[in-house]
Formats: structure tokens, C-alpha cells, sequence
């Protein structure tokens, strides 16, 4: 069973149903959205970039391959007097698209995507094994294009496992309201652990080396890379300058989407830093031998032992050392009596 709805309207509160009163009571005072930053708040990277990966909004990237031109991403804002605005939403991360002179090839692929930790999804009290059992995705989105796109999500633990459904914006540039409810399957396996677990694909293209004409939508299968999506319109990857963004993502448990969960952005901060965090130190060098060494402790514990890189100015060389979820080690060389500021960023995305 799979629900999808396209809506601007907001579940009102006097419905009289009894599984919708269960839903709300069970999510009243509860941190129920497993997506971080879906409201696209924090981004500690930067606001725009014509690279790929993870470069400005936190926890969101794009990826994929066959381009002619580079992609911008940015953190987009939400023009007041749209719906999104009047629900308090402000930022989106946006996709531009950049010239893809050579057309549309059967391998050129294109996503946005955010990735869920297995130990968020195997206590957040969703059944996952039951097929009677569910979790319901929500999310704002608007494409300059007006043509269907697809969601996608794959499961990482294990032996993988995908679920896709359609997405069709209301019109071109016309903000549009998702929801769709996603039954638990015998085959999904979520550790407690700080592993991958799923993540959410929104595929703006696919080409035909990964999709086929009788894909099924709505359902759970083994995860094969030549049957992602049904095979897709090139409109939006093919039209120069074209944009999609999204807003509002909200991955809850039970059958019923409810309003979004607007945590404040210190709290949304807070959460995004245990996979990426960037701060600047001030140290001295010693007098005697020219070298500083230094133990620098995150403000936030991270997710595993990160990659660490650091920019210290005034010519002076500093290097990572002994690099845990806590913090890491450092030495730092260079003329006696030099004092020097030292910015570092720790990554462990997932």
C-alpha cells in the first residue's frame, strides 16, 4: 500500500479520525522528523557552488555524471508570499542547470539527495519489516520545467533495496506540496549503528542505462542500477538554466504527514555538526623550539573520526594529528614568537 498526495493544503486539526489521532498523539512533543536541516537553514559550507557533492547546504548534495556543463547549488531563498513562506519556511536548496550542449545520453544522470544514519532509522520506532507499517515523506519542491520527476529511496544496509514514486509539479515555477506514505518491507535492515541507512534520491534525470520502460513505482525491490525509475523526460536537463529546488523535507513515522517539525537553528546547527563542523583557534608559538603543539576539542562530538583540514596564517605549516569524534591533535611550526589563527573543518558525512 503506498500513498502519494500533491497538495497545498495542511491536514486540519478537528478531522475525526480515529488512526489520525493516534498518529498525532503518538508525534505530540517529539522530535519526529528523521531528516536534518529539511527546513535548508544551515549551510556551513557556503551558499552557492558550481561543484558537486556536499559544498552548500548541510546534509543535501547533488551528484551524477554525463554533464557538459557544471551545475550551480545553492541555498535559495523562499520568496514571501508563497505558501512555503506563510508556513515559515525561508531557505531551499536549488539546482541550476548549466548547458548540456551534447543533449541527453543513455548514462548522464542527475539527483539531489540527503542520507539517513542506520541508527536513526532503526529507533525512530518505525516496524520496518512490516509491510502494514509506515513512514510518510513530505516536502515542498518547485522546477522551473513543468514535467514528472521521480523520488527514490535505497536502503544501504544489507542487502540493498529501493522504493520509487512520481512527483509532478502543479505548474512551471508553482510551488508544490508532496506527501507520500512508504510501507515497511521483510527485506530492509537498518543497524544501530552510525552506518548509512537510506537515502532519498530526487531524480530530476536518469538516462536509459538506468532506467527501463516497466518500472514499477510504489514498491520495494532489490536496488539494480539499470531499473532506478521508469525511463524519464529530458526537458529540464536538456533546457539551459533551468532550476529545481526543495524545501520543507520531512521523513516522519506512521501514515499521516504531519505539519513540519520547525526545530530552531541553533538546534538544526547543532545536529548538522555531528557530520560537518568548521571553526577557527587562535594559538602562539613557543619561544624555544618555534613549534606549537595543540590539542583542539570539537564543540560537537561527530558521527566518526573525520577527516580534518586545516589553514593556519602568518607562514606558519600545521598538521592534523590523532583526528577522533572529540577533536585531534596538532603541531605547528614556524617563527618563534608568531602568533596565528588556525581554521579547520572536520568532515564525516556519511
Amino acid at each position: 500500500m503506498a500513498l502519494n498526495t500533491v497538495s497545498s493544503e495542511r491536514l486540519s486539526t478537528n478531522v475525526k479520525t480515529s488512526n489520525l489521532g493516534t498518529e498525532l498523539s503518538k508525534k505530540v512533543g517529539q522530535n519526529k522528523n528523521i531528516i536534518i536541516n529539511g527546513a535548508m537553514q544551515v549551510a556551513q559550507r557556503g551558499t552557492s557552488s558550481t561543484s558537486s557533492g556536499f559544498q552548500t547546504v548541510d546534509r543535501f548534495k547533488h551528484s551524477g555524471s554525463g554533464w557538459d556543463a557544471a551545475l550551480t547549488q545553492a541555498q535559495g531563498s523562499v520568496s514571501s508570499g508563497t505558501t512555503p513562506y506563510t508556513e515559515g519556511f525561508r531557505k531551499t536548496f536549488k539546482l541550476t542547470n548549466g548547458n548540456q550542449s551534447s543533449g541527453a545520453g543513455a548514462g548522464d544522470s542527475l539527483s539531489m539527495s540527503c542520507l539517513i544514519e542506520d541508527q536513526d532509522l532503526a529507533t525512530s520506532g518505525w516496524n520496518y519489516l512490516s509491510t502494514t507499517n509506515y513512514v510518510t515523506l513530505s516536502f515542498w519542491f518547485k522546477s522551473s520545467v513543468a514535467q514528472t520527476f521521480y523520488v527514490i529511496l535505497e536502503s544501504k544496509d544489507g542487502t540493498s533495496r529501493q522504493y520509487s514514486f512520481a512527483i509532478t509539479p502543479t505548474g512551471a515555477d508553482t510551488w508544490t506540496k508532496v506527501t507520500h506514505t512508504i510501507p515497511g518491507n521483510t527485506g530492509l535492515q537498518f543497524s544501530n549503528d552510525n552506518g548509512e541507512g537510506i537515502e532519498i534520491y530526487f531524480a530530476i534525470f536518469y538516462g536509459t542505462n538506468l532506467t527501463t520502460s516497466g518500472h514499477t513505482l510504489n514498491t520495494w525491490k532489490t536496488t539494480s542500477s539499470s531499473d532506478q525509475a521508469p525511463d524519464m523526460t529530458s526537458t529540464w536537463f536538456t533546457t539551459n538554466n533551468a532550476t529545481f529546488e526543495i524545501t520543507g523535507v520531512q521523513l516522519e513515522v506512521g501514515s499521516v504527514a504531519t505539519d513540519f517539525e520547525h526545530r530552531s537553528v541553533g538546534q538544526e546547527f547543532a545536529l548538522c555538526c555531528r557530520y560537518y563542523q568548521t571553526n577557527q583557534d587562535f594559538h602562539h608559538i613557543c619561544v624555544n623550539n618555534g613549534e606549537s603543539d595543540r590539542y583542539i576539542r570539537f564543540p560537537y562530538e561527530m558521527r566518526a573520526n573525520p577527516t580534518v583540514t586545516t589553514s593556519p596564517t602568518n607562514s606558519v605549516s600545521f598538521s592534523a594529528q590523532s583526528e577522533s569524534t572529540k577533536g585531534f591533535a596538532g603541531n605547528g611550526s614556524g617563527a618563534s614568537l608568531a602568533n596565528f589563527n588556525l581554521t579547520w573543518t572536520a568532515d564525516a558525512e556519511l
